[in-house]
């Protein structure tokens, strides 16, 4: 067959069998079975020689071999040239097989439908998480962090196999899902989870840098261009939640829409434009949450726990006193709060005030301070000051800041989660790595894998909340999450319906005796 022939006949079986209806360069016509003939003369009525011509893109000629499998008549009540394949045919291109036929068609019958593609004026999507990464799930230039699959997760007292990248997903879900969406002033970040013996596996995670509270502190409203950047996030969000059919979840705003003047109105905006739903949570349950997010890093031991949650537009103090807490361990050591605070201050709207490019020590000792003056009138941390003196209690860091700190004093060619989450730090390496940090440059700290140009100018504003705690309350042990918020929802949610109940046993019978 010449080259306008069709492609699909290269896995044709009957390819290069002489076709009946076509007499054969010997002139062997005569010797047609009769059942050939009987097939001929029923595909002359409906489509004639010229369709069967046509259906190739070709006349053939006397040598040619045709497939014995013709397509099938067209129809005399369809219109001609119905379809794009049709038209090819009559016009003598040749058919394209299924694969392409279906490509140029469009999506796929599952596709979402109803929700605008974020990115690119072409409608290309640039902020897909799984592109441009490495192995341990780390865009180099986004600042965006995502563990690789198959870390150990530990929730509730148990460590379970999850998986928690950007856009790939882990094993088919078996159970109901969960998920958790945090959209806070510097990030937006989403968890979906199903639920596994005393803890649960990560199906499918994403997280962008948006800034939504970037010129907050100067203008008190969300800016045009911020709320774009989350609408564009969010909507992101929306498509995972709709193709994992995720029916349990929880979407909460914190800090940036808690202090903007426009705030309610954004979230109006984010419901037309998405269908999401967000509720602005208070910071008691913003404090309460990281605590169930971390609890299980909480050194067994310790009498007490300083935790504590930088984020880009408020700070969380909380002090858990777990002289009395007996045998009580994960999501249940949250009885144990004592007290809380959350400082109107976060990593950006630092930055903003003092700058975040150039950080000369005099830049970062103003930052410290500022942050110390906010800290100092605060007094409602009863027997912290004392258990840290005598050494029992511990710091529990949970932000970007201690993570990048971590991943520093690890000497990380790449973010890894897996080694960041839980690693302990002693105060002179959090020096060390402040210190590191303070003589880097801008264009170092961009350079470096753990903090990237998303960050780069905001970690030190991290490092001087950080060490306006460490002032007040100087424990000597440091323990660092990758964990928060988005953890604390999914195990409230899954407490909440009782998914680690221990399951009845059946009755006993004459069997069982």
């Amino acid at each position: 067959m010449g080259d306008a022939g069709d492609r699909s006949d290269r896995a044709d079986p009957t390819r290069g069998r002489a076709d009946p209806a076509t007499p054969a360069a010997d002139g062997a016509s005569g010797a047609l079975s009769k059942r050939a003939a009987r097939r001929r003369r029923k595909r002359r009525p409906g489509s004639g020689a010229a369709g069967d011509k046509a259906s190739v893109g070709h006349a053939p000629t006397a040598g040619d071999r045709q497939p014995e499998r013709t397509p099938p008549p067209v129809r005399s009540d369809s219109p001609a040239n119905s379809s794009p394949d049709k038209a090819e045919a009559a016009s003598g291109r040749p058919r394209e097989d299924g694969a392409r036929r279906r490509r140029r068609r469009g999506p796929a019958k599952g596709a979402l439908r109803g929700v605008r593609k974020p990115g690119r004026e072409d409608g290309r999507d640039d902020g897909r998480p799984d592109e441009g990464r490495g192995r341990d799930g780390e865009r180099r230039r986004g600042g965006e962090r995502h563990a690789e699959a198959g870390e150990a997760r530990a929730i509730n007292g148990a460590a379970v196999n999850g998986h928690h990248h950007g856009h790939r997903r882990g094993a088919a879900a078996t159970g109901p899902l969960y998920a958790a969406l945090d959209l806070g002033t510097n990030n937006c970040r989403l968890l979906v989870a199903e639920p596994q013996d005393r803890g649960f596996r990560v199906v499918d995670a994403y997280s962008r840098i948006v800034r939504l509270g970037e010129g907050i502190g100067r203008t008190g409203r969300l800016s045009d261009a911020a709320m774009d950047r989350a609408v564009d996030a969010l909507a992101i969000c929306r498509g995972k939640l709709a193709d994992l059919k995720v029916r349990k979840m929880r979407l909460i705003a914190t800090e940036a829409c808690r202090q903007a003047d426009n705030g309610a109105l954004f979230l109006d905006r984010v419901r037309k434009e998405t269908g999401l739903s967000l509720e602005i949570v208070s910071r008691e349950t913003e404090a309460r949450l990281a605590v169930a997010g971390c609890a299980t890093l909480i050194d067994p031991r310790s009498e007490g726990v300083l935790l504590f949650d930088i984020g880009g537009g408020s700070s969380e103090l909380v002090w858990l006193d777990l002289r009395r807490r007996g045998e009580a361990r994960g999501f249940a050591l949250t009885r144990f709060i004592r007290s809380w605070t959350s400082l109107p201050v976060g990593v950006v709207t630092l930055s903003e005030r003092h700058g975040g490019h150039v950080v000369t020590e005099a830049v970062y000792n103003d930052m410290v301070d500022e942050v110390s003056g906010l800290i100092d009138g605060y007094e409602g941390m009863d027997g912290a000051a004392e258990l840290v003196a005598a050494g029992t209690a511990h710091m529990l860091g949970t932000s970007g800041t201690v993570t990048t700190l971590a991943g520093i004093h690890l000497g990380l060619k790449r973010y890894d989660r897996r080694r960041v989450d839980g690693v302990w730090m002693d105060g002179g390496e959090v020096d060390d790595m402040i210190r590191q940090l303070i003589d880097m440059g801008y264009d170092q700290r961009v350079a470096n894998p753990c903090i990237g140009a998303d960050r780069a100018d905001l970690v030190l504003a991290g490092c001087a909340i950080l060490e306006a705690i460490r002032r007040k309350w100087p424990c000597e042990r440091l323990r660092v999450a990758d964990r928060g918020l988005r953890e604390g929802i999914l195990v409230e949610l899954m407490a909440r319906d009782g998914v680690w109940r221990r399951r009845p046993q059946p009755p006993r019978t004459e069997a069982h005796v």
